[in-house]
């Protein structure tokens, strides 16, 4: 079956390209064009008044899709950003403790590479990295203040098993256990009820969400890092009109708000979670359409001097070898949009895409 019809305009847009790279970014559906429109409209007719609309109906609406996705108990639980590292910063920024231990894996992102090892160099926390499958057994021996995994590893599309076990180790005074899940979150089924109360979850609009940049979230569970150091005046929104006196926090997820953003990515992300809804398409109906293109490709052979390193429930296959910076550069050439990290040849697939591209691509493989 084929989507395409809900993304006719980003395919109309450049209608010679292969786009093979939802997991770097995910064309925008026809829907989130309706939701900036919402965004633009509301700002124009309301004006001051429009965030009495934002944090009154289109977040507590994306929190509710948010917290059915994930089956989270509490939609209150959600605050939003306009990146992941954003969050994170308040996080580490709420650790009690002069020089935190902290313990990641690594394959994480760069917005926590890069500002971890930062941290690391000036002597801000104590950072040690393993790799994904030893980051359960680390935590479980070591002592450590903040333990951050990614459910799905961005570059190796390796899968976290037993976030249930780093979970048992969460305790508010510490340690914090953090998921990235931009590489989950609508990627792959997840329930997150059993551990709802203990783990952070971070991840975002961007990739699998469909709704473009500059909608992140984060899940705090209750009653851990209740006072964020790095804060905005959103985190007492609705303490605004009230006598100011001291820094006062909201109670639930607000407390990791900062200061004015532009919602838009909000708006466009309940536009597109409607479509869904509307469709029938859950997130395990969208990876089988995109498990069986998948398949159709795998069963072509279509890299043998690549090695497949990605687990098989990840939405994209990752190839590695050294021949893979020139394969991304040929492919680049002839309007085929892939995905490089090193030497990992990332290939991404979609709802906007169907049997037929997947013939296309393997046609110029072969060339």
């Amino acid at each position: 079956m084929s989507y395409k019809h809900l993304f006719s305009r980003a395919l109309a847009a450049a209608p010679g390209r292969l786009h093979f790279a939802a997991h770097s970014h995910h064309l925008w559906p026809d829907a989130s064009w309706q939701g900036h429109a919402e965004a633009w409209d509301d700002a124009a007719r309301l004006a001051d008044h429009k965030w009495d609309r934002v944090f009154g109906e289109v977040i507590p609406e994306a929190q509710r899709h948010i917290a059915a996705e994930l089956a989270l108990p509490d939609p209150a639980t959600i605050a939003f950003a306009p990146n992941t590292h954003e969050l994170l910063v308040r996080i580490v920024s709420a650790l009690p403790m002069d020089r935190p231990r902290v313990l990641a894996s690594d394959g994480e992102f760069h917005s926590f590479r890069r500002q971890s090892l930062r941290w690391a160099e000036a002597g801000r926390i104590a950072l040690t990295t393993v790799p994904l499958d030893q980051v359960i057994e680390t935590a479980e021996a070591g002592q450590f203040d903040l333990i951050f995994a990614s459910q799905v590893q961005f570059n190796a599309g390796r899968v976290l098993e037993g976030i249930e076990r780093l979970a048992a180790l969460a305790r508010p005074d510490g340690p914090w256990v953090v998921i990235d899940g931009y590489h989950g979150f609508m990627a792959m089924p997840t329930d997150l009820s059993a551990v709802a109360d203990q783990v952070f979850y971070l991840s975002g609009g961007y990739k699998y969400a469909m709704a473009g940049e500059g909608v992140c979230f984060l899940h705090a569970p209750p009653g851990f890092a209740p006072r964020p150091e790095f804060t905005g005046w959103f985190a007492a929104f609705d303490d605004l009109a009230a006598k100011q006196g001291g820094v006062g926090y909201a109670p639930d997820g607000a407390r990791f708000l900062g200061s004015t953003f532009d919602p838009s990515g909000i708006y466009r992300f309940n536009a597109v979670q409607r479509m869904l809804a509307h469709e029938g398409l859950t997130t395990a109906a969208i990876s089988a359409h995109c498990d069986r293109l998948k398949a159709r490709f795998l069963a072509a052979d279509p890299l043998p001097g690549l090695a497949l390193i990605s687990d098989p429930r990840a939405r994209y296959l990752a190839f590695k070898g050294d021949a893979a910076p020139a394969l991304y550069a040929m492919l680049d050439g002839k309007g085929v949009v892939t995905d490089l990290r090193d030497d990992v040849l990332r290939i991404g697939f979609a709802l906007y895409q169907d049997e037929g591209d997947v013939d296309a691509l393997f046609g110029i493989l072969k060339g």
